[in-house]
């Protein structure tokens, strides 16, 4: 399943705006399909993970 980046942003608890800046500059993972973005579960998952921060 592939989910649209309003729905990718609403899964991830980020704003879409956010998530399409930083899908065009390649600095999350994605799929184009043709000129639509989406994104696979896998994607959520690495995006999560890159953002996550161990306790002080």
């Amino acid at each position: 399943m592939l989910y649209t980046p309003d729905e990718a942003a609403v899964l991830l608890g980020v704003k879409p705006s956010w998530l399409r800046r930083k899908a065009a500059a390649r600095a999350v993972p994605c799929t184009f399909l043709g000129k639509h973005l989406r994104f696979s579960r896998t994607d959520l998952e690495a995006i999560a993970a890159a953002g996550h921060r161990p306790a002080a």
